[in-house]
């Protein structure tokens, strides 16, 4: 089956959502982690968010993270559906 037929069921999208959704909680939590590591674990969220989230920071922290988890999860979908 290929790829154009495999999107077209409900099961590929199924599939997808399932690994989309958790991979990108887990790349969003990595990434807050990698990039203010010490405000994490001080709980200090008003430094948090001047890291990562300010002035216009969110829409690229967020779209890499949206972009990568939509393009893993459709090839795991994709290589895991005969």
């Amino acid at each position: 089956m290929t790829f154009t037929e495999k999107i077209k069921t409900a099961i590929f999208w199924k599939k997808a959502l399932q690994i989309i959704i958790p991979f990108f909680i887990i790349l969003v939590i990595i990434s807050l982690l990698f990039n203010s590591f010490s405000s994490v674990v001080s709980f200090n969220l008003p430094e948090i968010k001047a890291q990562n989230f300010n002035q216009g920071k969110w829409k690229i922290f967020f779209s890499t993270k949206i972009i990568t988890s939509v393009l893993y999860g459709l090839w795991v979908a994709h290589k895991n559906i005969n």
